[in-house]
């Protein structure tokens, strides 16, 4: 072959191979992108005291930032204000009144034994699943399901302390719980017979001393091994436990904050004219020292105290949350990757002197709810169109191009991806919650400007309600059920759509 063929056939030969490397790249490409990866990032007891909610304490850039990257939802609620069924009513798409699940205890498979989780269902789809840190309860009675997932869940404390005088070096109450330890070692004393633990602490340690900090390491780890294989699409929980008691955070946060300049509780009443049984007392905030056992409203200093640690433990798992979403950046996932932020339930700080969560009131219920989807979600939007945590299932199917979800649990949601694309669509008018409070259960509708409760004796069958008007009474501090008997009727009628609670035997 002469010069000047060898010459031509290189450069067919090279012409060829940067087709056919065109050609792989793109169909590389269009693997990737055939299906979108899910980053569930599931944070406990967190309310909407966020900078991006226009909080003007709450030091939270990174959720700031991931807000602003896609679509807020200023009217979100949970389904149930407790732990476990919450994230049933996530994982599920299924209601509490629906399943019957309200409490700690029982597991979802014990009553549906062939349902589909929401993980389940994408890796039916093909997606590999995996979860770390809190994403099912597991404690108080309650496991994994080994199920939902590809690979074994990987766990982390809920309650850890890493400065020996917050426990004196025994088992505490709410360890026992979230260990499952009552359930499994019969020798172990009842839990009012443990001792408590601390409400806080804050050593000088680095943020991988806790849990949230092993979290985002493990994230981290696991996204960079999902990058090197493109082409299977996954489904990542990764949940966080703070801002959830106690409030163990590294030293450097709670340095963050003035003690001095944080919000205080303005009204420490339970609402004029609301049924005693409604408004809580003592509870889980009683299971750790300092706090009184006995007394009601507490010291202002311990006040103050409480509500520095909710917000430090907060920013802890800010920056956390953060390095897990920077790295899913770095490794250029996120253009393939939908991200949704959850709150499993509101806390309350004070408010009606009530402490953390179980209660049918706003703070307890508001939660935050962020929705990143590429292509879909415009950056820096919010919208206010009223969603539940039972959405989150069909919207994320929708968003995957998928059918929506069919039990055989009900799927209870909606997709909100009309929202998602146009924030000034609404697409219903309420939000359902429900709680169960002394033996009476009460069922939420939630609109713009009201939120009405039913509660209904489980013995005698008498119903009494709530009425709260948050365009002039955001504080919640007079129920107008009897004045307004107009909306109640108005509101009644919607409730009346939804099938009877159910209650399991």
């Amino acid at each position: 072959m002469n010069l000047k063929s060898r010459f031509f056939s290189s450069m067919i030969r090279g012409a060829f191979l940067i087709l056919a490397s065109m050609v792989s790249l793109t169909t590389m490409a269009q693997k990737k992108s055939s299906k979108p990866n899910i980053l569930l990032l599931l944070v406990d007891d967190l309310k909407p005291n966020l900078g991006v909610y226009g909080d003007p304490v709450a030091i939270s850039p990174n959720v700031d930032k991931l807000a602003n990257s896609g679509m807020r939802f200023d009217m979100a609620y949970c389904n149930q204000a407790v732990c476990v069924s919450s994230r049933y009513n996530l994982l599920l798409g299924s209601r509490s009144t629906s399943t019957g699940l309200y409490n700690f205890g029982k597991e979802f498979r014990d009553v549906i034994p062939d349902a589909v989780t929401m993980p389940q269902y994408f890796m039916n789809a093909g997606y590999h699943t995996e979860s770390m840190g809190k994403v099912y309860h597991v404690g108080h009675g309650n496991t994994n399901d080994k199920a939902s997932w590809t690979v074994p869940h990987w766990k982390e404390k809920v309650i850890e302390y890493l400065d020996p005088a917050s426990t004196n070096g025994k088992l505490t109450r709410e360890e026992a719980f979230f260990e499952n330890t009552r359930m499994y070692i019969e020798d172990t004393p009842k839990n009012h017979e443990l001792p408590r633990g601390a409400a806080w602490e804050s050593p000088d340690v680095v943020d991988e001393g806790y849990a949230d900090g092993r979290v985002a390491r493990h994230a981290i780890d696991r996204l960079r091994e999902l990058s090197k294989n493109p082409e299977q699409p996954f489904f990542m929980a990764v949940g966080f436990a703070r801002p959830h008691l106690p409030f163990s955070a590294p030293k450097k946060y709670w340095d963050m904050y003035n003690p001095d300049e944080l919000p205080m509780p303005e009204f420490e009443e339970g609402p004029d004219g609301a049924p005693g049984f409604a408004v809580k007392r003592k509870g889980e905030i009683v299971q750790f020292f300092p706090i009184p056992t006995k007394e009601d409203i507490y010291e202002e200093d311990l006040k103050r105290k409480l509500i520095h640690g909710y917000y430090a433990s907060l920013s802890y798992m800010d920056a956390q949350l953060g390095k897990v979403v920077d790295e899913l950046k770095r490794l250029n996932m996120d253009e393939n990757t939908i991200i949704v932020l959850w709150g499993d339930h509101g806390w309350h700080l004070g408010d009606h002197g009530i402490w953390t969560k179980h209660t049918n009131y706003e703070q307890a219920n508001h939660i935050p709810l962020v929705f990143v989807a590429p292509g879909v979600t415009k950056a820096g939007s919010a919208t206010k169109q009223l969603a539940e945590t039972v959405d989150i299932f069909p919207t994320l199917a929708d968003l995957a191009g998928l059918e929506r979800p069919e039990g055989p649990q009900p799927i209870d949601g909606i997709s909100l991806k009309p929202s998602l694309l146009d924030g000034s669509k609404m697409i219903k008018d309420h939000a359902y919650h429900a709680f169960e409070m002394g033996g009476n259960m009460g069922e939420a509708i939630r609109t713009e400007q009201y939120r009405m409760v039913r509660w209904t004796n489980l013995r005698s069958g008498k119903v009494v309600y709530e009425l709260y008007d948050y365009f002039n009474d955001p504080g919640e501090k007079k129920n107008i059920a009897e004045d307004k008997p107009e909306i109640v009727e108005e509101l009644v009628a919607k409730l009346k759509k939804y099938p009877k609670a159910k209650r399991l035997p």
